[in-house]
């Protein structure tokens, strides 16, 4: 069993969920789905197509940063699934935080745009895809993300992660 603190981060349909769980289960590790935390309001207003605000957001990534620090705290490694698509929401995650490692899931807009077209029974609608890249800021250099690319299967991402996370 590995010990860290991951968050997969991406747009909508990006993948966060499925590799954030079978990285956790790779790892030997909790997967704690980011979805599950917005508030009911959250959810109706982008179950609505409405873009949530910075405001929006504030308690969600506090409730994930809390999250975090209970992992560490206990001595448990921890796979987050997050957005996480501005620095300033990644800065709130890491504040404090210098062992949180992001993997960033990176792919072109009509592969995604094809994933969400068949994707069922999620309160986000694809609507949502251009506002998610309106605001996107992809991990600077300085941030050491770790950037997979969507377009290879996802075992070979996961394949990819663990290595990277034994050489840690």
């Amino acid at each position: 069993m590995h010990n860290g603190l991951y968050v997969v981060m991406g747009v909508c349909g990006s993948g966060k969920s499925l590799i954030g769980a079978l990285l956790a289960r790779a790892l030997g590790m909790e997967l704690l789905e980011g979805d599950a935390y917005h508030s009911p309001e959250n959810v109706a207003r982008m179950s609505a197509g409405i873009p949530l605000t910075d405001e929006d957001r504030q308690a969600w990534l506090a409730a994930i940063a809390t999250r975090l620090d209970d992992a560490r705290r206990a001595g448990l490694g921890l796979v987050v699934s997050c957005s996480a698509l501005k620095r300033r929401y990644r800065d709130v995650l890491r504040a404090g935080r210098a062992d949180v490692q992001f993997v960033y899931l990176e792919g072109t807009r009509a592969l995604l745009e094809q994933r969400l077209a068949g994707r069922r029974g999620h309160f986000m609608p694809s609507s949502l895809l251009d506002s998610q890249f309106a605001i996107l800021e992809p991990p600077s250099p300085d941030e050491h993300a770790w950037v997979s690319d969507i377009g290879e299967p996802p075992e070979v991402i996961v394949a990819r992660l663990v290595a990277r996370s034994v050489s840690r």
